[in-house]
Formats: C-alpha cells, structure tokens, sequence
C-alpha cells in the first residue's frame, strides 16, 4: 500500500511539472523563429464558357480569326499561392513580414469560339511587398504589383486582339491597412 502511495505521488509531481513547463512562455529565437514562414497553394479550374481573363486579349478576339484566332490567351487553370516571411521572432521588428503572392494561369481558349483543356502557359501576374503588425488585427502594407509576364508563345504580338503586357490591372503600388478578425480553428 505504501509503494502504491508513493508512484501516485511521484506520477503527481511529475505530471505537476510537465504542466509547469507547458504553461511556461516559451523563448523564440531571434531569427528565423519556428512560425517563420506561413503561406498557402491553390490551384483553379474554370469550367468551360467561364474562362480566366487576364486581359491581354480583346473580348472579342474570335472576331480576328475564329477558333484559330492567335490571340487565345484566355485562362482553363490557375496555380496561385501567397507566402509570409516573418524572420524575427524577437525584438522591436517581430511585427515585421514580407511577403509574395503569384498567380500562373494555363490554357487557349477564344471566347464563344475555342474551348479546350489546353494547359499551355499564359503567363504569371506577381505581387509582393512588406507589412508591419500594428497590433489589435490592424497591419500596414505597402504592395508592389507587377505587370503580367506572358510566357511561351504568347510572349509576343497576338494580333489585331493584343491588349499588351498590362494585365487585369498594369503596374501599381500601395500603401494600405488591413483588419484580420476571428481566428482559425485549426
């Protein structure tokens, strides 16, 4: 009886130590901490009469040529992802994140004239800048947009449909807040 009293007494102060250690802050590393990178992966199908338009070609690129028109650059896929770098885990810059978010988009299709399941390369449209943490969910962004870089054999003159390099919305930068609120369950 006295043995059993004991082990249940050790197992009791054990167990009341591995709880002290769990419920103690735990110290990040000054650089490259364990949440340092944090991002996601997507990919997208459109279905067929409801293409990705990047805006390099005109709406109306089937009038230049039918289902043969050279201006096809109308996206099937979309491989699109965004990733958070937060390399201080420390110190007055832990609130500090850089950040990138590209979109690759696949296919040829002319609308109401060619609709295929082509995984030819269009292009990527990128973006990406720096954010800082102002605390109660609010965060401050500047975001450098890039203009669309066409790829493979749409990397030149599509004809008379061509809109040229700029994209769904060209070149830009901003200076921006954002507001996160609730929070993930996983």
């Amino acid at each position: 009886m006295k043995s059993f009293a004991l082990l249940a007494i050790l197992v009791l102060l054990f167990t009341g130590l591995h709880a002290q250690e769990l419920d103690a802050p735990k110290q990040e590393r000054m650089f490259l901490p364990s949440d340092t990178l944090w991002g996601y992966a997507q990919f997208d199908v459109a279905p067929p009469h409801n293409e990705i338009d990047p805006n390099l070609c005109a709406s109306n690129a089937g009038n230049f040529g039918g289902a043969n028109a050279p201006c096809n650059a109308f996206a099937r896929y979309m491989l699109s992802g965004l990733l958070e770098v937060r390399p201080f885990g420390r110190g007055p810059f832990r609130r500090f994140m850089l950040f990138g978010e590209p979109r690759f988009l696949f296919g040829k299709n002319v609308p109401q004239k060619l609709y295929t399941g082509s995984f030819d390369a269009i292009g990527i449209e990128r973006s990406w800048g720096a954010a800082i943490y102002i605390g109660k969910g609010f965060e401050a962004r500047v975001t450098q947009h890039f203009l669309f870089d066409r790829l493979g054999a749409r990397d030149r003159y599509l004809g008379q449909a061509d809109l040229g390099p700029n994209g769904p919305w060209g070149r830009y930068n901003t200076i921006g807040v954002r507001k996160y609120f609730g929070s993930r369950r996983w």
